[in-house]
C-alpha cells in the first residue's frame, strides 16, 4: 500500500484524572478531547490513513466524538497499551502502510511541525521518537517519608512524546515478538527488537493529559485557539490651541500649545477607545460620550478608556494587546514611551509587554507636518469567548 498510517490509542480508561468518562472523550471547550487529536492530523499531507483503537465499552462515545469523519471502523484494543498497539498494527497489516506514526489520544495539541519533524526523521531512520529535553535538576528520594538519595544527572535526558514514527514491516515484527515483556511505549519495544531510535524535537504543548491540572492547562490552550478574535481600529484628531502642555496616554507633556477638544483633548486615548469599541462593534467613543453633554466637557479621558475596557470585561473577554501610532513633529514622544506603555497598560488591567507605543511624523506634510495639532491612530485585539 506504500505512505503513511495514523493508528491513535484511544483504549485507556484514565483513571488518574478521576473523571466520570476516559479522558479522551472529556469535552474541552466544546470539543472531546479525541477529536482534536484526529482533527491535528487528518488534514495533514503526509498521513495516508488514520485508524483509532478504543475500549471494547467506549464505542458510544467513540461514535459520538468522531461523527462526521470518514474513518475506518475503530479496532478494539487489549488490556495493555501495548496490547492495543499491536492489535492497531495488524489491523492495518491488510493493507500495509510504509510508514506508521502511533499517537496517544489524549495529546491533543500536537503541531504540524511535529508530525513534519517525525516523517522527515523517518526517510534515513526505522524508528523516530519527538522529544523534550529534561530542563529540571532531577532528584531520586528514599525511605518513607522520601529524603533526597541523591541528585541525577539530567544530561542526555528527554522527556517522551508522540507521535513515534517507525518503518511499519519493522515495528509489527517487533510487537509480535515482544511477548509477556511490558513496555511503556512502542519505542521500547523497538529498543527491546534491537532497532536504533532517532530524536528529534517535540513541543512543549504537545503534553498528555493525565492529571486535573493537566486538563486545566488544555482548556486554557484550547480556548486560546477557539476564541472569538476580534480586531479594532480607531483614528483621532486634535488641532492645537493655547496652553503650555498636552496630554498623552494620560501623560502631562511640557509643550508652548495644547490640544483643543470638548475633554482633556487626549487624542491618544481616544484612538484607542474607539479601537477597543471598534473590536466590540460598539459604536465609536462619540456616542458613548458625546461632545454635546456638558458633564464630558474638560473630562480625563482615562475615563473612557476604562469604560471601553470595561465593556470587554462584561462579555467575558480580555484584551490581548494594544498597538498605538501618535502622527506628530512635536512634541518629541520618545523620552516619554515607556511612561504612556505604563499608563494604558494600568487603565486596561494587562501586562505593559501587551501595549506598543510608536511615533511618526509626516515628513512635514500635511496638518501635522505643519504643526496644526496630531493625530492618532490605535489597534487592539480582543478576544471574546
Amino acid at each position: 500500500m506504500g505512505g503513511c498510517a495514523l493508528l491513535i490509542l484511544a483504549g485507556g480508561s484514565g483513571t488518574r484524572l478521576g473523571a466520570d468518562v476516559p479522558k479522551q472523550y472529556l469535552d474541552i471547550c466544546g470539543m472531546p478531547v479525541l477529536r482534536r487529536t484526529i482533527d491535528a492530523f487528518r488534514n495533514h499531507a503526509g498521513i495516508d490513513r488514520i485508524q483509532v483503537v478504543v475500549g471494547e465499552d467506549d464505542l458510544p462515545q467513540y461514535r459520538e466524538a468522531t461523527d462526521g469523519i470518514d474513518l475506518p471502523a475503530p479496532v478494539i484494543g487489549g488490556k495493555s497499551r501495548q496490547e492495543s498497539a499491536r492489535k492497531g498494527l495488524e489491523a492495518l497489516a491488510a493493507h500495509p502502510p510504509a510508514f506508521v506514526l502511533i499517537h496517544d489520544a489524549a495529546r491533543p495539541f500536537v503541531d504540524s511541525a511535529t508530525i513534519d519533524r517525525v516523517l522527515a526523521a523517518l526517510r534515513e531512520a526505522d524508528a523516530v521518537l519527538p522529544a523534550m529535553p529534561v530542563a529540571d535538576t532531577l532528584k531520586r528520594g528514599t525511605g518513607s517519608p522520601p529524603v533526597v538519595g541523591e541528585t541525577l544527572d539530567r544530561r542526555d535526558l528527554w522527556r517522551a512524546q508522540t507521535p513515534q514514527g517507525f518503518a511499519f514491516a519493522a515495528i509489527l515484527a517487533a510487537h509480535r515478538t515482544a511477548g509477556g515483556v511490558s513496555y511503556t511505549d512502542d519505542t521500547a519495544v523497538a529498543e527491546a527488537a534491537g532497532m536504533s531510535v532517532a530524536l528529534v524535537a517535540g513541543n512543549e504543548d504537545n503534553f498528555k493529559i493525565t492529571t486535573p491540572d493537566d486538563l486545566r492547562r488544555a482548556e486554557r490552550i484550547a480556548g486560546a485557539m477557539s476564541g472569538d478574535i476580534r480586531i479594532g481600529n480607531g483614528y483621532d484628531v486634535h488641532a492645537f490651541g493655547d496652553g503650555d502642555r498636552v496630554v498623552l496616554c494620560g501623560v502631562e507633556i511640557a509643550h508652548d500649545r495644547g490640544l483643543t477638544g470638548h475633554s482633556d483633548a487626549d487624542v491618544a486615548l481616544h484612538a484607542v477607545t474607539d479601537a477597543l469599541l471598534g473590536a466590540l462593534a460598539d459604536g465609536d467613543i462619540g456616542a458613548h460620550f458625546p461632545p454635546s453633554d456638558p458633564q464630558w466637557k474638560g473630562a480625563d479621558s482615562r475615563v473612557f478608556l476604562a469604560h471601553a475596557a470595561g465593556l470587554v470585561s462584561e462579555r467575558g473577554g480580555t484584551i490581548s494587546n494594544v498597538d498605538l501610532t501618535i502622527i506628530c513633529e512635536a512634541p518629541k514622544i520618545a523620552p516619554h514611551r515607556d511612561a504612556m506603555r505604563a499608563s494604558i497598560a494600568g487603565i486596561l488591567g494587562i501586562d505593559i509587554g501587551r501595549v506598543g507605543v510608536k511615533a511618526t511624523t509626516t515628513e512635514g506634510l500635511g496638518f501635522t507636518g505643519r504643526r496644526e495639532g496630531i493625530a492618532a491612530q490605535a489597534s487592539a485585539v480582543v478576544r471574546l469567548p
